[in-house]
């Protein structure tokens, strides 16, 4: 996988890192329908994800302005995941959003 294709800054992201419980049950389903409503969602940029094996991640999803963020945590499939996430999936989680003011590529973008 490689790193999400975000263009020039400024933009924002969100940082969503977490510690899975071991209820699996329909979390794979779940994640990959929000993948699906986030990148439908006016203002999204991509994500990058990852996750060790003891269960902690990190996901970092990148917006065009607060805006398009404040949006994607109100819509209401998001809502429902949130609640099933707190209730089963997460043992812990911390969100940090921040405005990128620069960026770096390797190998450098061939715009």
């Amino acid at each position: 996988m490689s790193p999400a294709d975000t263009p020039p800054p400024p933009y924002y992201l969100v940082v969503f890192a977490s510690t899975r419980t071991d209820d699996d049950h329909g979390y794979a389903a779940t994640a990959r329908r929000m993948l699906e409503l986030a990148d439908a969602q006016p203002g999204f940029l991509g994500v990058d994800s990852a996750r060790d094996p003891d269960g902690v991640g990190i996901t970092v999803s990148y917006w065009r302005d607060e805006e398009s963020i404040a949006a994607w945590r109100r819509h209401v499939e998001h809502l429902i995941a949130q609640a099933d996430g707190r209730a089963r999936w997460y043992a812990s989680f911390a969100v940090h959003v921040a405005r990128v003011e620069r960026a770096y590529r390797f190998p450098p973008p061939t715009r």
